[in-house]
């Protein structure tokens, strides 16, 4: 089908619009019932169903449930109170040059 678009009046291309979108919902619907079965076909191969596998990769969940949430600030750099540090993970430098000259850590809490 070759439709001229630019003699096409306003009427026309909004019902060639709303035919495209149809047939692309029908497709996809139909493609997405292909993969289906498709992956179930797989995995009854190997004997399982696709409930198994998604139980399966439900129960192997990495890390915690949801996004990390960010700490508040512990420690503040007494030369640059832009600089803060939560106290976890790696220790940044201006710290470790405070720990050096022998400052105690608890002059540096916020």
């Amino acid at each position: 089908m070759n439709a001229d678009l630019k003699s096409m009046t306003r009427k026309d291309l909004e019902k060639l619009r709303k035919d495209v979108d149809a047939a692309l919902k029908s497709v996809e619907s139909r493609e997405l019932k292909m993969a289906h079965d498709a992956a179930a076909k797989a995995a009854a191969d190997f004997g399982y169903s696709l409930s198994d596998l998604a139980d399966m990769a439900g129960s192997k969940k990495r890390g915690g449930s949801g996004p990390k949430s960010v700490s508040a600030p512990k420690y503040r750099n007494p030369a640059d109170a832009t600089q803060t540090w939560t106290g976890k993970g790696r220790q940044p430098e201006w710290y470790k040059s405070e720990m050096a000259n022998g400052t105690d850590p608890s002059t540096l809490e916020i």
